[in-house]
């Protein structure tokens, strides 16, 4: 069977959740493999609408086994809160239909503290981060000081842990102007939530791999998107942890093998939160209309959505870095209505022509877009969910961009709505 990779191709918020959730009605197991509770997703089934922060997408569906893996960071109080946000709504969680991988780290009190103190004092340097603490984990995780999951059934490794971890964090905060920690409330805080929590620890890689050889299908699903990631995004305005395909392996302990097919999820023009450079940005009419009739606004953080036209040139760039083998094309109903729509196929930098985003933040500030015009489309295609239902203006817009990301679509939406879906290439097909 098939295992898929969904990744966002953009700077995120492309659509991820109702594609997952398409998809995941046809996968056993549905995994997060990166991130934090800083990455929203919007389910919409039926009348009901779910937002979802840190549990993966399939746990909405009866019968599927969502896991978290760990290359996530957990907060384990957002994780509950969650939780008791699903179950008011009807969704069945226990640990039947959630695991976490045991070797998961966590995200402490401790970390939101010092991501809101270092954002504040960065003052028009900030970089925008939701203040959830996810860098502050990844940065102890990598710095061999983070309590994972499976330290909470230890005491004596708990004690060890909170020595090495507050040694250093003490030392930052007292630099920072902040108080101590309070290492005794810290400490009580784990062991009382630690029962709780370490219901849902498992070997994730050993269950993965176990499915995998019993020819279960199974979605890994990435959070923000491929222009946030620490390596490949617009640093240092980027997320903390690797957002590229490539992490799917590595998040849930299963080798790159594992991985069949990369479905990235590309929305019809381009949307960012936070700070950072976006050659495409829009501060007219037209942004203001894509940002009206695309409702963005931040899952999470509820932050207005900068909007431009779409960006051909990242898009190319990121399906490279990932491997993409198709791409799931949403939101080009918003686009309805448009007289003339613009694609960005180069950029211009010192009069120079550039055909990808150069690394370097100095040039990166003086990127022009190079566009190309296109005729746009007075029909709906809201609700579409055949070629035949497309005016032929848009499909002839869908099929530029494919020219120019040198990457087919694989799925088409036209709504929020998960049936409103064209199919073109199956991810799951064998």
């Amino acid at each position: 069977m098939a295992n898929v990779v969904v990744v966002g191709a953009q700077w995120g918020d492309e659509g991820k959740g109702k594609i997952v959730d398409w998809l995941s009605e046809r996968a056993e197991i549905i995994a997060r493999f990166q991130g934090g509770h800083n990455a929203g997703h919007t389910l919409v089934i039926g009348e009901t609408v779910y937002k979802l922060s840190l549990l993966p997408s399939g746990i909405v569906r009866p019968g599927k086994l969502a896991v978290i893996g760990n290359g996530v960071v957990l907060d384990p109080w957002a994780l509950f809160a969650e939780i008791d946000k699903l179950s008011a709504q009807g969704v069945r969680i226990d640990t039947d239909n959630l695991l976490i991988a045991e070797n998961t780290p966590l995200i402490l009190p401790l970390h939101q503290d010092l991501d809101q103190i270092r954002e504040q004092a960065a003052g028009t340097a900030k970089i925008g981060t939701t203040g959830r603490g996810i860098g502050p984990a990844y940065e102890d995780k990598v710095g061999r000081r983070a309590i994972r999951l499976a330290d909470l059934g230890d005491e004596e490794t708990l004690d060890s842990r909170l020595d090495r971890l507050l040694a250093h964090h003490d030392a930052l905060r007292q630099g920072l102007g902040a108080e101590a920690i309070d290492r005794a409330a810290l400490k009580a805080a784990l062991v009382e939530i630690a029962p709780k929590l370490l219901s849902y620890a498992a070997p994730v890689w050993k269950v993965m791999n176990e499915a995998r050889r019993a020819g279960k299908r199974i979605l890994f699903e990435g959070a923000q998107g491929s222009l946030l990631d620490i390596d490949f995004g617009t640093y240092p305005y980027v997320t903390s942890s690797t957002t590229m395909s490539g992490m799917a392996a590595t998040g849930t302990g299963m080798g790159p093998s594992a991985i069949d097919f990369v479905l990235g999820i590309v929305k019809a023009y381009t949307t960012r939160v936070g700070e950072g450079p976006f050659p495409t940005e829009l501060h007219d009419a037209d942004g203001q209309r894509l940002g009206e009739r695309g409702h963005e606004f931040g899952t999470v953080t509820g932050r207005k959505r900068r909007c431009g036209w779409f960006d051909a040139v990242l898009v190319r760039q990121t399906c490279a870095i990932s491997g993409v083998n198709g791409i799931a094309l949403t939101k080009l109903d918003v686009l309805d209505g448009f007289d003339t729509l613009k694609i960005c196929t180069g950029y211009e930098i010192d009069g120079e022509t550039y055909d990808y985003l150069p690394t370097a933040a100095a040039l990166q500030a003086r990127v022009r877009p190079i566009y190309e015009e296109m005729e746009g489309w007075q029909e709906s295609t809201q609700g579409a969910r055949s070629w035949a239902d497309l005016p032929a203006a848009a499909i002839k817009y869908v099929r530029r961009v494919e020219e120019l990301i040198q990457c087919p679509v694989a799925l088409l939406s036209t709504s929020p709505e998960r049936d409103d879906t064209i199919l073109v290439t199956d991810p799951f097909a064998d």
